[in-house]
């Protein structure tokens, strides 16, 4: 498991920062799913390198190997939302990093209605306004599976539950 205080890196940052078509892309990402610094859109993006990687090495193992680790892994993203459940490994070299960032927290939160704006799901989250099966959640990065994204709403003890059931009610 390690040792907590030696903190490792979970991203990568890009291999030519400076190129205008990149900056364009990251700065289009940034503004639409609310992401506060390219740091947080670097680690969803080596998440999708990593898993693409697997994916690439899973082509060249050899057949036994590949259909037991194939399956697991479809499995996993298929649970998570990214993937359907009969897809195949070449879907998974097709993975962007906006696939993964449909499945966070914040861009959830936003899409069911639970905030006006993007910024302001993200709010809502850090101040512990949401939680997914009454457990409060302040990650505005967490990925959201597919049996959660049902059960995503606002935090029992928070006073926008009761704004909410009095408006609606």
């Amino acid at each position: 498991m390690g040792d907590p205080r030696k903190i490792r890196k979970k991203w990568e940052g890009p291999r030519h920062p400076w190129r205008r078509d990149v900056l364009e892309y990251e700065m289009k990402l940034l503004g639409a799913y609310g992401l506060r610094n390219k740091r947080e859109l670097w680690r969803i993006a080596t998440l999708v390198r990593r898993i693409r990687h697997r994916a690439r090495s899973l082509l060249a193992a050899p057949r036994e190997v590949r259909e037991k680790e194939e399956k697991v892994l479809i499995q996993n993203l298929a649970k998570l939302g990214v993937l359907r459940e009969n897809a195949r490994l070449e879907d998974i070299l097709a993975l962007k990093p906006e696939d993964f960032l449909e499945r966070r927290l914040q861009t959830i939160v936003y899409k069911k209605g639970l905030a006006k704006t993007i910024h302001e799901a993200r709010q809502l989250i850090v101040h512990g306004h949401i939680a997914i099966a009454g457990r409060r959640i302040r990650s505005p990065g967490y990925l959201v599976s597919l049996e959660e994204e049902k059960l995503v709403d606002y935090a029992p003890t928070s006073v926008l539950r009761q704004k909410a059931s009095q408006a609606g009610g």
